[in-house]
């Protein structure tokens, strides 16, 4: 089974990763409020049929930790973009590889063991972090960077506490609802600060917003709720340096960004730092998940 859930946190590293190179696209032509919008708005035209065939589906609405949870991933990704918008792909996209550093610090302090070896790790990956935060370049402003670091810690939020939801027969039913309630979310927030979304697109550009929505943010969503729930959370977030990694790769070859030397350095110890948070995990055994047959009960 854990094959499968390493599979999973795979492809869905791999996806979101993909989701900075085509959201930067998407910006040429759309404020980053509207492009979150509309991206959700794909996603959750997906996610209706599963979000409402069922009743044990159905329920996940009235569940404040499910509503809550969707809150907070639908506010993580405006924060994400509104920093996208202010720096290059490479760097927002290498900022997120501080995330397996803050899951096990997480981790840890919701109760589930983190090795001194993973704590080796979570530093050298923390040190990383902060020489890229140090060395913005490539057009990026220092709000920019807030906004990406704080993006973070509501991923982290979310991510932790996916883990305190009850799982239900079929593993697509929360992340269905998830992205809907992310795309309530962002409907007035998006309007307040960029008023109705601009339609009238290039096909270019409503292409990656397509794939965004149904690739990038339902189909990751899935397969990472799938994959972190039957595996350890500082051994799952390693995956999310997958992120930054195909990020960064396609940042610098087909948008230009320049890769120097601070760049190379920091991605370096995020991704060596990681690695040995994994390592750490070898010897620790994952804390039992929450079970249930139904969020009804």
């Amino acid at each position: 089974m854990k094959r499968w859930a390493f599979a999973a946190l795979f492809l869905s590293g791999v996806l979101w990763g993909l989701g900075f190179p085509l959201g930067k696209a998407a910006l040429k032509e759309v404020d980053a409020s509207q492009l979150v919008l509309l991206r959700f708005a794909f996603a959750s035209l997906v996610a209706l049929p599963f979000a409402l065939r069922t009743a044990e589906a159905r329920a996940l609405f009235r569940s404040p930790l499910a509503v809550g949870n969707g809150l907070v991933y639908g506010l993580a990704f405006l924060v994400q973009f509104e920093g996208l918008a202010r720096t290059s792909v490479s760097l927002a996209a290498l900022i997120v590889g501080i995330m397996p550093a803050l899951i096990a610090v997480g981790a840890r302090l919701l109760g589930e063991p983190v090795s001194r070896l993973s704590w080796a790790g979570v530093a050298a990956a923390s040190v990383g972090a902060a020489f890229i935060a140090g060395r913005p370049g490539g057009g990026a402003t220092p709000f920019g960077l807030v906004l990406d670091l704080g993006a973070l810690f509501l991923f982290l939020t979310w991510l932790l506490t996916l883990r305190r939801i009850p799982r239900g027969s079929n593993p697509i039913i929360l992340p269905a609802v998830n992205v809907i309630v992310a795309g309530l979310v962002l409907l007035p927030l998006s309007l307040v600060l960029h008023g109705a979304p601009k339609l009238d697109l290039s096909l270019t550009a409503w292409l990656a917003i397509a794939v965004q929505g149904v690739f990038c943010t339902l189909l990751p969503t899935a397969a990472w709720q799938f994959g972190a729930a039957r595996v350890g959370s500082a051994t799952a977030g390693i995956f999310v340096n997958l992120e930054p990694l195909i990020g960064a790769v396609i940042g610098v070859a087909v948008f230009g960004d320049h890769l120097g030397v601070g760049l190379i350095a920091g991605g370096a110890l995020i991704v060596a730092g990681s690695v040995v948070v994994v390592l750490g995990e070898r010897g620790t055994t994952a804390p039992d998940l929450v079970e249930a047959p139904s969020p009804l009960t």
